[in-house]
């Protein structure tokens, strides 16, 4: 089990988006973040109609952002909504992009303790 934890803040509205391990509960991938639904600490993400297509994680549809108080984010996030059964941590979570400027990511080690060891 990994000893870093995650935090994401939707900068506009101060919003916490996501908290949870680095790992099973948010999976980082190809510099993107994986949220499961134990970590996701937000039901502000929308889906829209858009899909999009990537050629070996196949079909998702973009999320909207609309926080109850701020401005929104269109398109912060995507849902793999068909994925490829070979990713398994990216089947239906959110997902955002590990560097968005409405975006606040901060990685910490979960035991600082365990660190000065």
């Amino acid at each position: 089990m990994s000893d870093r934890t995650v935090r994401i803040l939707h900068r506009p509205s101060g919003t916490l988006i996501a908290e949870g391990r680095v790992g099973w509960e948010v999976k980082p991938f190809e510099g993107n973040w994986y949220i499961s639904r134990s970590a996701l600490r937000t039901d502000a993400f929308r889906t829209t109609p858009l899909p999009g297509l990537c050629p070996y994680k196949f079909i998702y549809l973009w999320l909207d952002f609309v926080p109850e108080s701020g401005p929104p984010s269109r398109r912060l996030g995507w849902r793999y909504v068909v994925p490829n059964p070979l990713f398994p941590f990216i089947a239906f979570r959110v997902a955002v992009p590990g560097s968005h400027p409405d975006l606040e990511i901060d990685v910490r080690v979960a035991d600082e303790a365990h660190t000065h060891g």
